[in-house]
């Protein structure tokens, strides 16, 4: 028979293997192969396909051959630790974004010195060539051979009601529970690095054991893991957690709870100003402004569908059981609220589109393990709209919303780093939506044509959709690989039904609209660490907490200096006076700590000519000027937005 390998024809016999078939294609294209993709699935390299199947060879730059090699790493390490600590419980081992954890039940957490031990075992263990063999089972088989592993057990359980049968995968003396795809055998993880352990409650509820997770990282090759720990030595630099504290941007504190974090006068002010600026872009572009409460009855939310779909993610107050009482929840969106602008009195054609915003504060139970820094916490503020409009109006509509999110993005300097990704239902999950496959297919269907008409590159992200409708996700990576949503635009035909949202159209007939669900710059604590990532703490001028500093030379010239900041400051500059009594290269470096834009040193030959010498943190040193012009270059460079 034959199959379409990377794009060719290859004569392949019954029973043959990718591999068999890569091997008589190039041995050498067959020996960099990790794994394959069929159709749209990523098989492993013993898969058998079938006649004229189209197959496509995966490497290791492919991101999905990654997620296979080390998926086969985290077997690797579990297969490790049972073998040096035999008593340890297997949870789960994924791969993730950037290498792979696994969760074990031990008796004692994990130390550098158990890490070392664990990553020579897994060396030792690679040179023995192991394959990795897939085999299935009943429930009940799998359940007698997992019975020693409770953690396993419970995964077993919520598949035994299906009638499945379970897949396993050995290598040599070690069997896991496991779906799939892996290597053929664990000789290509030549490189290898397991880079802490941690605590991590099982399936990350806090009421359930508290396990304890090693994460690694592994390579080919080892000068490829070498770049990478360099890597991640200038990311753990520039990780917003360690440097946004240690700059003042932002603290937490024990006795305010986790996922709370309390914004310093620095990171206050940029987020200040960031919204400031975002609230004025809105305007121009016709948003109507709201303010809406903070919370409400369970009754709005009943009617929006959170109350059965997202009740978990919320912070109830009171009790959902009891009915004699009044039960409030706080709220984790704005659109049941914004509607209740557009419910306010009956609409006609000629009012839409009607484009609402808000900078809302939203609170949201996320869980504890999930929760780092300003990236994922459990109160924000976004800047979240709602357009409401005609059919008709949905492409223009869509076109706005993300035109100004890229503008947001591009102006802030993150949109070069961003991806976009199309999350649409699984139909195969509907518990999740509302609404019918018809009306799913439909808005999908719609947001599909449109995206594919504006010519946006997009991924497809399979039960990533909003319960009430598909969107597309503007996606960015941390320093460390991990990927979030920082800005999302939805299509929604459904929560309009919902709230009977009607106006009247032409022919005088009552009809519903589409909505838009919308956020410009998304949430602004996790765009201020993306931000400070991003620059490394130094932010653009035109957003940097303090924007000068002046420094006089000696107590000579404080007075002078004391001048130039008034006079700074009353023109809207963002301006720091350091009076110490130091040495002004003391005053300079820390400044330059402090990743201060711009510094202005007045000694005695700059106060009696009424000049300045400045030093720019991009530029360095600028020279002496004039008040007045240093005055004009400041307000070009915060007008402009300018990336210094």
């Amino acid at each position: 028979m034959k199959i379409l390998l990377n794009g060719k024809d290859i004569e392949l016999h019954q029973g043959q293997s990718v591999f068999d078939a890569a091997f008589s294609m190039d041995p050498a294209i067959a020996r960099e192969a990790l794994c394959c993709v069929a159709g749209d699935q990523v098989k492993e390299l013993t898969y058998q396909p079938a006649e004229g199947e189209e197959i496509t060879l995966l490497t290791f730059e492919d991101d999905r051959a990654k997620k296979v090699f080390w998926h086969t790493s985290s077997h690797l390490l579990a297969q490790a630790v049972k073998r040096i600590y035999p008593n340890a419980k297997l949870a789960i081992g994924p791969a993730i974004d950037a290498g792979f954890y696994y969760d074990f039940e031990v008796e004692t957490p994990f130390t550098a010195e158990d890490l070392q031990k664990i990553t020579a075992e897994m060396k030792k263990i690679v040179k023995e060539r192991l394959k990795l063999e897939r085999f299935e089972l009943s429930a009940e088989e799998a359940k007698e051979l997992m019975k020693d592993e409770p953690y396993k057990q419970e995964l077993i359980e919520e598949h035994a009601g299906k009638g499945e049968k379970i897949s396993f995968y050995r290598q040599g003396d070690f069997t896991d529970l496991c779906a799939g795809p892996h290597l053929f055998d664990v000789s290509k993880i030549k490189a290898i690095a397991l880079l802490s352990a941690t605590g991590a409650y099982w399936r990350g509820d806090a009421n359930r054991p508290m396990l304890q997770r090693i994460y690694g990282v592994s390579f080919l090759k080892a000068a490829e893991l070498e770049e990478h720990l360099a890597k991640l030595e200038e990311a753990r630099k520039r990780d917003h957690n360690k440097l946004g504290r240690e700059l003042e941007y932002f603290t937490t504190s024990d006795v305010v709870g986790q996922g709370l974090p309390i914004m310093l006068p620095k990171g206050a002010k940029v987020i200040q100003t960031l919204q400031r600026w975002v609230e004025d872009e809105e305007e121009k572009r016709g948003y109507l402004l709201t303010k809406t409460p903070l919370m409400a009855k369970s009754d709005l939310y009943k009617i929006s569908g959170h109350w059965d779909h997202y009740l978990d993610g919320m912070f109830v107050l009171g009790d959902p059981a009891d009915e004699t009482k009044e039960c409030f929840a706080m709220r984790p969106m704005t659109c049941p609220f914004q509607y209740q602008v557009y419910l306010n009195r009956m609409r006609s054609y000629r009012d839409l589109p009607m484009r609402l915003g808000e900078t809302s504060t939203l609170f949201r139970n996320e869980e504890s393990g999930e929760m780092h820094g300003l990236i994922r916490v459990r109160q924000f503020t976004i800047s979240e709209g709602h357009l409401i409009l005609r059919p008709d109006q949905l492409e223009e509509e869509f076109k706005g919303c993300l035109e100004l999110a890229k503008y947001c993005l591009d102006t802030v300097g993150m949109l070069e780093d961003c991806t976009f990704r199309f999350s649409q239902w699984d139909p195969n999950n509907t518990d999740k939506y509302i609404g019918t496959p018809e009306q799913w297919e439909e808005a999908q269907g719609i947001m599909g044509k449109i995206l594919d008409d504006l010519g946006v590159e997009y991924t497809i992200g399979i039960d990533e959709a909003a319960f009430y409708g598909p969107k597309l996700d503007i996606q960015y990576r941390n320093v460390f690989g991990k990927e979030d949503t920082i800005v999302t635009i939805q299509v929604d035909q459904l929560l309009a039904e919902q709230f009977d949202m009607t106006y009247i159209d032409q022919n005088g007939q009552k009809v519903r609209p589409y909505i838009i669900h919308r956020t410009s710059l998304g949430c602004y604590e996790r765009t201020l660490a993306y931000l400070i990532e991003k620059y490394a703490g130094a932010l653009p001028t035109w957003m940097a907490p303090t924007q000068v500093r002046v420094l006089p030379i000696s107590e000579k010239t404080l007075d002078k200096a004391s001048e130039v900041y008034e006079t700074l400051r009353a023109a809207g500059i963002r301006v720091e006076l350091d009076e110490r009594n130091e040495k002004i290269g003391y005053k300079i470096r820390e400044a330059q700590m402090q990743k201060i834009p711009f510094m202005v040193i007045i000694g005695e030959k700059e106060a009696e000519a009424g000049t300045v010498s400045v030093r720019g943190r991009q530029d360095g040193d600028l020279g002496v000027m004039p008040v007045a012009d240093f005055l004009t270059y400041m307000k070009d460079v915060i007008e402009t937005k300018a990336k210094k």
